[in-house]
């Protein structure tokens, strides 16, 4: 679905740890995306308890469940836009909502807007986090990529995650690139529209992504790049293997498991 073909009717971030983007506005529908705490979103449409939303991040659109959200005005929907957002750059960390005398679990990614000495506003609803924080612009993004993309080492396949405790290719993808500062679409397919061509594998250097495809052709998987001879990427969990020309390959299996498209450099 194109968000640009529906006119916005407010705007909202995510107040829990994360919630599911469905396919449909039905919790029986697939579950395309997720977003995480403190991302913001316009909502486009709504039918009953459901409303769909376009995500500030990549423009992605999905249905939102009106309980699992927040709204906003939009003077604050824009000055969380333009602001200064690190991220949680752990696990899984405690964040307190000190309006409402609650706390809940904060997950690695989750944005903290404007966070001043361990706390921040969002709307009327004051938090506090103590635990550790990436900011924005990180000097050596090559290092800080990798060291971003193995947080997320043997956290299991999820389609439609942007979690540690459930990530699919292009959402870990998404989410490595976010913990330095940098947005990427959320699709495999739309990912591979960024970037410029590296046109041979041994010209590949830390943090490029590499694209892969069936035998129909179509873009169905991605990974990061560590050199010449490894990737990380998500499938079945988050793992390093071997990887050439070719594509991947599972030594375990002793084959190869995903043909090489493209690679791609963004940094």
């Amino acid at each position: 679905m194109d968000p640009k073909e529906y006119s916005i009717k407010g705007f909202g971030y995510c107040n829990l740890s994360l919630a599911a983007l469905h396919s449909e506005p039905d919790h029986r529908s697939e579950m395309v995306s997720q977003v995480l705490f403190g991302e913001t979103f316009s909502i486009i449409d709504q039918r009953k308890n459901w409303r769909l939303v376009s995500c500030s991040l990549d423009d992605y659109a999905g249905w939102i469940e009106a309980g699992q959200y927040e709204e906003i005005t939009e003077a604050e929907y824009m000055r969380l836009l333009h602001g200064n957002t690190p991220v949680s750059s752990e696990l899984v960390q405690v964040i307190s909502d000190n309006t409402h005398n609650r706390f809940f679990p904060l997950l690695l990614g989750s944005s903290l807007p404007g966070i001043d000495e361990q706390s921040f506003r969002i709307g009327q609803t004051e938090y506090v986090f103590e635990g550790d924080i990436r900011q924005p612009g990180i000097v050596d993004l090559q290092a800080g990529l990798l060291q971003a993309a193995f947080l997320y080492l043997h956290s299991p396949y999820q389609w439609g995650g942007r979690s540690p405790f459930g990530i699919d290719c292009s959402g870990f993808v998404q989410m490595v690139f976010k913990l330095v500062g940098i947005s990427l679409l959320r699709d495999t397919g739309q990912q591979v529209s960024l970037g410029d061509v590296v046109n041979l594998p041994s010209e590949v250097r830390a943090g490029d992504i590499a694209f892969f495809d069936n035998d129909e052709g179509q873009i169905i998987h991605t990974g990061i790049i560590i050199d010449s001879k490894h990737i990380i990427h998500s499938s079945g969990f988050v793992k390093v293997n071997r990887f050439d020309h070719f594509g991947i390959f599972n030594e375990k299996g002793k084959r190869y498991t995903h043909k090489l498209r493209v690679i791609k450099r963004i940094l």
